[in-house]
């Protein structure tokens, strides 16, 4: 039997503090141990980007990270993007450009953006599609993503968000 480690991250400005397995995923962590369920699981082997966070300014896929290795970290999630009423510029975006669909890879797809945006806040849609590259949708064709990308540069830039 594998002897539990205690980790301490901060996870949308929050601080958590668990015991937990070592093999434990990441991923699993945000969603059964602190009920963060808008990370998805998706293929579980990094390909299809629906368990993308930040972690400590970086997205990463939450399903190949033990969250361990998040110990002392900075986690983002989908929902520390949000100031609680008022979206992200990202998440109206997806909105009024129908960027999502059934809304799995929608999460991913945001936080991919939202470090692409961190890093260019005016993208080309080259950029923008080269930066969502990790992320697969099924649904939406892609256009309605990078327009809503966008969408939330414009909005971004306008407001100095």
């Amino acid at each position: 039997m594998t002897a539990k480690r205690q980790i301490a991250l901060r996870i949308n400005g929050t601080a958590y503090s668990h015991e937990i397995e070592p093999r434990l995923l990441l991923v699993h962590y945000l969603r059964d141990v602190v009920g963060l369920t808008g990370t998805h699981i998706g293929c579980e082997t990094s390909i299809c980007g629906a368990c993308t966070v930040m972690l400590n300014g970086e997205s990463v896929k939450s399903c190949t990270v033990l969250a361990v290795q998040a110990d002392g970290a900075e986690v983002l999630t989908i929902e520390g993007l949000s100031r609680g009423e008022e979206f992200h510029p990202l998440q109206e975006g997806f909105w009024e450009c129908h960027g999502l669909q059934c809304g799995y890879c929608t999460p991913g797809m945001i936080l991919s953006a939202y470090q692409l945006l961190l890093r260019n806040p005016r993208p080309s849609e080259a950029e923008i599609r080269r930066a969502l590259e990790g992320n697969l949708c099924r649904c939406t064709g892609y256009q309605h993503i990078v327009d809503a990308v966008q969408y939330a540069a414009r909005k971004m830039g306008a407001s100095g968000k």
